[in-house]
């Protein structure tokens, strides 16, 4: 799964993560929600229930045009495909929709927030949050800090009281990797309750592994997205089966695939 965030002391965390759901707005259903993108990150499964998946880059200049940058790799998404979330695109009522706890990966278009993970400072241009062992990312619906990392020693043991999204999963979970490196994909960004928290893009601990909602790739592809994104060229991030894209290239103005 994944998360939403913020920076350092809870205070500024808790503050940025308020003014992102206040800002956070949908677009028209006419608009493209990639018209002010200069870097995509597109991820494409067969089907809404395929956990496979391919991960392409794309950047753009003073003319417009897509242009891949790298290769196709492969990449994993949740155990159970993945489902329409909230993001940046319009409402999109078909289903599946994305739930709490349902193994999907949300589909649409999202922004990309912070990096984090376990070492003190991060690489690349995003922000970074370091992890500690009391972090968590708030999986409970109920909780006001649904879909938000929070630092235990500053909101309190009861606020993550039922949380099970441990972002020091090293620590808890004998030397998990899978946190080490990572971003934030901001779905559900308002915390609509039940509709999905903590959806990262984090390592693998094996090349088949799945997720419970998340997209993981090997720890060199990793490496590279986050040398390669940059802030100041509102990247974004694509999710979407191949005929969902198909449907939808033209209309959001989204890149073809390469092959």
């Amino acid at each position: 799964m994944a998360p939403f965030h913020r920076r350092a002391g809870v205070t500024a965390l808790l503050l940025a993560s308020l003014l992102l759901a206040a800002c956070a707005t949908t677009p028209s259903t006419g608009a493209s929600p990639v018209a002010d993108a200069q870097q995509l990150i597109v991820v494409t499964a067969d089907d809404w229930d395929a956990a496979q998946a391919r991960m392409q880059r794309f950047g753009r200049a003073g003319d417009g045009a897509w242009r891949a940058v790298g290769d196709a790799v492969p990449v994993m998404l949740g155990r159970s495909g993945s489902g329409w979330g909230i993001g940046l695109h319009p409402p999109q009522h078909g289903e599946p929709q994305k739930q709490e706890g349902d193994g999907r990966a949300p589909a649409g278009v999202f922004g990309i927030g912070e990096a984090f993970g376990y070492a003190p400072t991060g690489v690349g241009a995003l922000p970074y949050l370091p992890m500690q062992a009391s972090h968590y990312c708030i999986d409970v619906p109920a909780s006001p800090l649904y879909n938000r990392i929070v630092d235990a020693r500053e909101v309190g043991a009861a606020a993550v009281d039922g949380s099970s999204e441990r972002m020091r999963l090293d620590l808890h979970n004998d030397g998990d990797v899978r946190y080490r490196q990572g971003f934030v994909i901001e779905h559900n960004a308002n915390g609509e309750a039940g509709r999905g928290s903590c959806i990262f893009a984090h390592l693998l601990r094996r090349p088949d592994e799945t997720t419970a909602g998340c997209t993981a790739m090997s720890d060199a592809e990793m490496d590279t997205l986050l040398r390669w994104l940059d802030p100041a060229r509102t990247p974004r991030f694509v999710l979407l089966p191949e005929p969902e894209y198909a449907r939808l290239q033209t209309l959001w103005q989204l890149p073809a695939l390469a092959q």
